[in-house]
């Protein structure tokens, strides 16, 4: 198993609009094969920045929903409203 961490810092007074395609990008990859679950977290006292928390079963999976059409389609609603690219981290986990 395997966290995916992304890092996204919003455009001010667009918060409302990210939250609106967040949660239509979550409705997406839930059907996803190999995804676990994720959540959305905003940094305390910084509105712009969000963190994505997911877990998937394996590099793999996470790599073709990274690499599909669909993600793709998806986050065309997202990156217009960022600041800069977003940073994504992968995360195994140590027994």
């Amino acid at each position: 198993m395997i966290k995916i961490i992304i890092e996204r810092r919003i455009m001010p007074g667009l918060e409302a609009e990210y939250e609106q395609a967040a949660r239509e990008a979550m409705r997406q990859v839930l059907g996803a094969p190999g995804f676990g679950g994720g959540e959305s977290l905003v940094e305390m006292g910084h509105e712009d920045r969000r963190l994505m928390i997911t877990t998937w079963r394996d590099l793999r999976a996470w790599k073709e929903w990274r690499d599909s059409e669909q993600r793709q389609r998806t986050m065309q609603n997202i990156y217009p409203l960022l600041t800069e690219e977003e940073r994504i981290r992968i995360y195994q986990i140590d027994y």
